[in-house]
């Protein structure tokens, strides 16, 4: 049953730059299953205007940074390199020192952060994908990936081998410049790394249709020496991979603590519409590729049809958890984060998250929360009109964020 929908499926892998190519291109808008999960009103209170300050440009595929202690940014661009931006402004030359990687479709370097104790070990985490045994790195054409592995029958992509989503651990040279006993933690996901407060680490990854006819991947929890939580919830089930702590998601580009809770937060890229926020909790499913408030992409029907239906066809199925909230039509969500700062004393606890969609406005959430539910959503920079990949916190409770081949540093208008 389950190959049967992932074959239905596959094409819903797409990566986000096709997703934007395909005009007016959008579901119809499904039932909520319940009130506030979609369409939330604006705030009540706007938000006051911004002072909006370039950090650096010329970052072409920039997909996350993280802060250094000494007020520079460690950047990553999906092509492979890694880059200091010093507080001055000026780019590093690409570090040294980074495994092989391989880019291709939305497949490359993406997430960064920082080790607790950085300061003293120098240490960090990074999720990438690297070349199969023998291939040299390199930047591939959208279609490599795509065009001529989807569309092949399950049994023919199982043979491929295309590469594999890692997460690595390493040491930062004391001069910034090189990265130092790389050691590889886990393979299967490449998106997002969250550092939780336990001590562990959770990794997202996108769904990995060329590999599964079931959706047990996409969140991992390891401890940061990439050991198994012993607590971890499918330990007794032997098919099912030791480091699996959720699953059902098609592309989580963007996940975050929630400061009060302690739980994690994410967002998942839907395929035509459907893009969610979920809380992710151990053992839960969370849909994809059975259910989706979104639909298949038009653009990938080859006989012409229009919003075909992801799955089963339903929204809603028993043992799925219900996204807490949304989109529909798609915003191509990207980047999250919970405001903790003082700069900002009416954002303080809002959800952040960045809106890569060009037909539906690019810009930067707002949202407004109560407890676990959405109550206000408000778009911020939209005049601007950049893709917001990336949101972070800063240690000065400013906020930073990848704004197409830019990162600006946002702070109140005085």
């Amino acid at each position: 049953m389950k190959m049967s929908y992932r074959s239905v499926c596959a094409s819903a892998a797409l990566v986000t730059v096709m997703l934007l190519s395909v005009v007016g291109a959008q579901s119809p808008e499904p039932k909520p299953a319940f009130q506030g999960q979609t369409d939330a009103p604006p705030p009540a209170k706007p938000s006051p205007p911004v002072t909006i300050q370039p950090v650096a440009g010329g970052l072409t595929g920039a997909w996350a940074f993280a802060f250094l202690p000494n007020g520079a940014l460690l950047v990553t661009q999906n092509a492979g390199t890694m880059r200091v931006v010093r507080s001055d402004g000026v780019v590093s030359a690409p570090l040294t020192g980074l495994p092989p990687m391989k880019s291709t479709a939305a497949q490359g370097l993406h997430d960064v952060v920082l080790d607790p104790d950085f300061s003293r070990s120098r240490i960090l985490y990074f999720t990438y994908f690297a070349p199969p045994k023998g291939e040299a790195p390199a930047t591939w054409p959208i279609e490599h990936f795509y065009e001529q592995v989807w569309t092949k029958p399950f049994a023919e992509r199982r043979t491929m081998n295309l590469g594999t989503e890692r997460v690595a651990r390493a040491r930062l040279s004391e001069d910034n410049s090189k990265l130092e006993d790389v050691d590889v933690l886990a393979e299967g996901v490449e998106r997002n790394i969250v550092l939780a407060p336990d001590g562990t680490m959770f990794v997202l990854g996108a769904d990995r249709f060329r590999f599964y006819d079931s959706d047990l991947d996409g969140a991992i929890r390891i401890n940061r020496d990439g050991s198994i939580p012993k607590d971890n919830p499918w330990l007794t089930r032997a098919t099912v991979p030791r480091e699996t702590y959720a699953h059902g998601f098609k592309d989580p580009e963007g996940a975050a603590i929630h400061p009060q809770t302690r739980e994690l937060w994410a967002v998942d890229h839907g395929p035509q519409g459907g893009d969610e926020i979920n809380i992710v909790r151990p053992g839960r499913d969370y849909g994809w590729p059975d259910v989706s408030y979104g639909k298949q992409y038009d653009a990938r029907q080859s006989d012409g049809r229009k919003n075909v239906s992801v799955g089963n066809g339903a929204t809603s199925m028993k043992g799925v958890e219900e996204p807490i909230y949304y989109w529909v039509p798609s915003i191509a969500p990207s980047g999250m984060m919970f405001y903790t700062g003082d700069l900002f004393p009416d954002w303080k606890g809002n959800l952040f998250v960045g809106a890569m969609s060009a037909e539906h406005g690019h810009h930067l959430v707002r949202l407004v929360l109560n407890g676990e539910r959405v109550v206000a959503e408000e778009k911020l920079l939209a005049e601007r009109k950049a893709r917001i990949r990336f949101v972070r916190q800063a240690p000065d409770g400013s906020i930073y964020v990848i704004a197409g081949s830019e990162i600006w540093r946002l702070t109140p208008k005085s």
